[in-house]
């Protein structure tokens, strides 16, 4: 079994920017593809982003243009980059496995000035 470890989560201020990692304990080549997903208090979990083996991304609508997910490989770790971020991004963000089912323990992300 493969472990997940996001990082990066914080508080900032609506406009900002915030970078979220998650390593992976084994190759990342093997546990494609891989997603980032979010909930906040009394919602369901949604998918945000995911990339594939071949650096094909989908995105939910509500980040279009504003998140970013890509990997390295070489670190097995996959990246959420976070712009132009609104209140309405709060939530705790997990990385995920979809194939495999694995995920991460979650990383808090706060919106509020």
């Amino acid at each position: 079994q493969v472990q997940l470890v996001e990082s990066g989560g914080g508080l900032v201020q609506p406009g900002g920017s915030l970078g979220l990692s998650c390593a992976a304990s084994g190759a990342l080549s093997s546990i494609y593809p891989m997603a980032w997903y979010r909930q906040a208090p009394g919602k369901q979990r949604e998918m945000v982003a995911a990339i594939g083996s071949f650096g094909n991304t989908n995105y939910a609508d509500s980040v279009k243009g504003r998140f970013t997910i890509s990997t390295d490989n070489a670190k097995n770790t996959v990246y959420l980059q976070m712009n132009s971020l609104k209140p309405e991004d709060t939530a705790v963000y997990y990385c995920h496995a979809v194939r495999h089912g694995y995920w991460g323990q979650g990383t808090q992300v706060t919106v509020s000035s």
